[in-house]
């Protein structure tokens, strides 16, 4: 079986139907925080089952409720989530995570590091400088995963 998972990070707020348009067909959600105020994840999770991590700009009770860091396991890969990449306090290869997702600095972006996937989907939220609206999506098969940023 194939996953298909939508990567989305820093909304702040905004989920632009485009970013909803590109998230279709996904069988599970990451949000890598930033979520922002309003009932995005409700939004999200009229697509598929959405799994979400804390921001540094969550706050309130509602963000109380979920996770600064998360692991999903999916076709007997562990993938970790975190919203900065720099509070990254383990070594994803010596815990055996295939990838890490982080957001926080609104760039979209993927490299292979030591045989783990580390992908940020970018911002879909409100546009930040010169940077483009994206998100992404993750393909696992066969024990192995590959990411794809979109910029709809």
């Amino acid at each position: 079986m194939e996953w298909v998972v939508g990567v989305i990070s820093d909304t702040h707020g905004l989920l632009r139907s485009q970013a909803v348009k590109a998230l279709r067909g996904s069988q599970l959600i990451l949000h890598a925080g930033d979520i922002g105020p309003g009932d995005i994840l409700r939004q999200l999770a009229r697509i598929a089952p959405v799994r979400a991590v804390r921001g540094n700009v969550d706050k309130g009770e509602w963000a109380q409720a979920l996770p600064l860091t998360d692991v999903i396991e999916l076709g007997g890969l562990h993938i970790y989530a975190l919203h900065n990449l720099k509070a990254l306090d383990l070594s994803p290869r010596a815990a055996g995570f295939a990838a890490v997702i982080s957001g926080h600095s609104h760039q979209p972006g993927q490299v292979v590091r030591n045989g783990v996937l580390y992908f940020n989907p970018g911002s879909a939220g409100p546009k930040r400088f010169r940077l483009p609206v994206s998100v992404g999506k993750l393909f696992i098969s066969a024990g192995r995963i590959r990411g794809e940023i979109l910029i709809p």
